[in-house]
């Protein structure tokens, strides 16, 4: 086949001269950035304080029934029990983040500083954060610096969270310390658990396994406080929640750290689809016993309904097509109900579907391949599974009953 003849081509002094403008924002000064982390800081040191103070004293800081009305603002002393429950709950928060941003300052990945996230809205049962985080800013490029940055941050936050738990099981207040909060309490003496609690009320905070094996080895148990009194014991309350904030972050699920420490020790095809299973398992667990064959056909239309769109929603993103995300939804929903009618009485936690609507639509349920898929060292993969033991001893299932 002949070929067409070219024009011929300008000249090079004839290409016509175009002149590119670039416009990019500019980086922020930095005493706007740094103030900017700090005022975060502060905020979230005053809001947890605030938070802290709530739980110790059992007073919130708004009247619950009068909408936006103060009970009083709580004494100093209150505030100082309060700061026994916000610094070392941001003292371990900060560690974790620190960690990320330390060892990804480490391998020259940019990062931010951590951005505090506050949260308070006066009525109690909050603690006053949504936790921290940072921001990475460049791309991670092997498997290696994925494990070690998202393994860092949950290690140094477990290595402080446990000496706080160890502090505050050796230095327990007097039994009857629960007087000072409850003093229609005192009536019953050191039995008041068996008449205030007869019929089950109250909020109990879940103790995972590391924490019973702390209180075991280093509590009197004369002094331990009963399980709905937990949340009046500041030290206490602040290492539990640090425990759960540690095993949250090390679920092996996406882009977690506890994701990117098993991306790290299975590679890239086995850990995405491990991933996927692990989140179904997931969602099946939090919705469980919700709905049952028992359940009234109005409880299915108004309820009913909108859960199978959210297990469609939260599965769209795990299986390709919208037919297999139809028919992995249904499948589950028909599990369920299969176990409840096996185990009557069978129940998730619903409050994991929030987290599970964050994981599916803003986290990721899978984890990017890195340009260098290299195997870990030996001592590197022996780390990553004591850090996923670690997240067996410090997770609960349903951590709020």
């Amino acid at each position: 086949m002949p070929s067409l003849p070219l024009p011929d081509a300008p000249a090079p002094d004839t290409f016509p001269e175009i002149e590119f403008d670039r416009y990019e924002r500019p980086e922020p000064p930095r005493w706007r950035v740094y103030g900017l982390h700090l005022l975060l800081f502060v905020i979230t040191l005053v809001t947890t304080t605030l938070a802290g103070a709530e739980w110790i004293t059992g007073r919130p800081f708004f009247d619950q029934g009068q909408g936006f009305r103060l009970t009083g603002w709580f004494s100093h002393p209150e505030i100082l029990r309060g700061l026994w429950f916000s610094l070392p709950f941001l003292g371990v928060l900060t560690v974790h983040e620190f960690g990320h941003y330390l060892t990804a300052r480490h391998y020259k990945v940019r990062a931010t500083l951590p951005y505090y996230i506050p949260f308070f809205t006066g009525f109690f049962n909050t603690i006053g954060t949504f936790g921290a985080v940072i921001r990475i800013k460049d791309r991670i490029f092997s498997r290696k610096e994925f494990f070690d940055i998202g393994l860092a941050g949950p290690l140094a936050g477990f290595l402080v969270a446990v000496p706080v738990l160890i502090y505050g099981f050796t230095h327990l207040p007097p039994w009857d310390y629960v007087f000072q909060i409850h003093p229609e309490y005192r009536v019953f003496g050191a039995d008041y658990a068996q008449h205030v609690y007869s019929q089950g009320e109250g909020m109990v905070l879940s103790r995972p396994l590391l924490y019973q094996l702390l209180e075991h080895w280093f509590a009197d148990p004369a002094r331990l406080p009963h399980p709905n009194e937990l949340m009046h014991y500041p030290v206490l309350l602040a290492g539990l929640l640090a425990l759960f904030f540690t095993a949250l972050n090390l679920l092996p699920i996406g882009q977690l750290d506890g994701g990117h420490i098993l991306y790290g020790l299975l590679g890239f095809r086995r850990f995405n689809r491990l991933s996927a299973v692990f989140y179904v398992g997931f969602v099946f667990y939090a919705g469980l016993g919700l709905f049952t064959l028992q359940t009234t056909p109005d409880v299915w239309l108004y309820g009913g309904v909108p859960y199978a769109l959210y297990l469609f929603v939260v599965f769209r993103r795990v299986v390709p097509t919208g037919r297999r995300t139809l028919l992995l939804a249904l499948s589950v929903l028909a599990a369920q109900l299969a176990l409840t009618l096996a185990v009557p009485g069978i129940f998730g936690n619903p409050g994991w579907l929030v987290f599970g609507l964050l994981l599916s639509r803003f986290m990721g349920i899978f984890h990017p391949p890195a340009p260098d898929e290299r195997p870990l060292s030996p001592g590197r993969k022996v780390l990553g599974w004591i850090m996923l033991a670690i997240f067996v001893l410090c997770f609960s299932p349903s951590p709020f009953q």
